[in-house]
C-alpha cells in the first residue's frame, strides 16, 4: 500500500476557490494514476478528476482542474466557483499503472483518509 495524505480542506465561501493536495509518498507519479473523489453522507463516492501517469488530465467539470508536481509526489485539485453542493469529503486514490521500463509491484488501489470541504452560502 502507498501512503496518501490529503490536505487543504476547510470552510470556504460560495464563489471562492480551493486547492486540495494529495501527497503520494515515495512513488514516481509518472508510474501512477491518481484520482480525486468526493462523497457526502448517505451517497456513493463519486469521481471528480484524475491525472494519468502520462500526464493526461480529466475532470467531471471544467471548473475543476488537476495538476501534479512530480518532484514533490503531490497531485493538486483546484476547484473554482465553489457552491454549497460541492460540500463533501474529498478523497484521493493512487494506483500503479503499467508502462514501459518498469513493472508495478502491486495492482492495489491506495486511498487517503480524505479532507472535508464545506462551502457556506
Amino acid at each position: 500500500q502507498v501512503q496518501i495524505v490529503e490536505s487543504g480542506g476547510g470552510l470556504v465561501q460560495s464563489g471562492e476557490s480551493v486547492t486540495l493536495s494529495c501527497k503520494v509518498a515515495k512513488v514516481n507519479l509518472r508510474q501512477f494514476n491518481v484520482n480525486w473523489y468526493r462523497q457526502t453522507p448517505g451517497t456513493e463516492r463519486r469521481w471528480v478528476a484524475g491525472i494519468h501517469r502520462d500526464g493526461e488530465r480529466n475532470s467531471v467539470e471544467a471548473r475543476f482542474s488537476v495538476s501534479r508536481n512530480i518532484a514533490d509526489s503531490t497531485v493538486y485539485l483546484q476547484m473554482n466557483r465553489m457552491t454549497p453542493e460541492d460540500t463533501a469529503v474529498y478523497q484521493c486514490s493512487a494506483k500503479c499503472a503499467q508502462g514501459p521500463g518498469y513493472v508495478c509491484i502491486s495492482d492495489n488501489t491506495s486511498w487517503g483518509q480524505g479532507t472535508q470541504v464545506t462551502v457556506s452560502s
